[in-house]
């Protein structure tokens, strides 16, 4: 009888912090992101580097401006 209870008591503990990581979950959205220098640069210098494999012309500039793009999660 006493291991029901705890068994009760447990689920009960686990869905509430289930909940609470779904709550932190849903809070982390696109649209609020905004991504580090650091991160922008990194994402740039990949672009730069896959940009110069395929042999296309740019700019750091237009990399950059990718790299933020892609990081925020917009669309072209």
């Amino acid at each position: 009888m006493m291991e029901t209870k705890k068994t009760k008591t447990n689920s009960k503990s686990m869905k509430a912090s289930e909940t609470a990581g779904e709550a932190k979950k849903s809070n982390v959205t696109a649209s609020n992101y905004e991504p580090g220098k650091e991160e922008i640069r990194i994402k740039a210098k990949e672009i730069y580097l896959e940009r110069l494999a395929r042999n296309e012309k740019g700019t750091s500039e237009d990399d950059w401006h990718k790299a933020e793009r892609l990081l925020k999660g917009a669309k072209k």
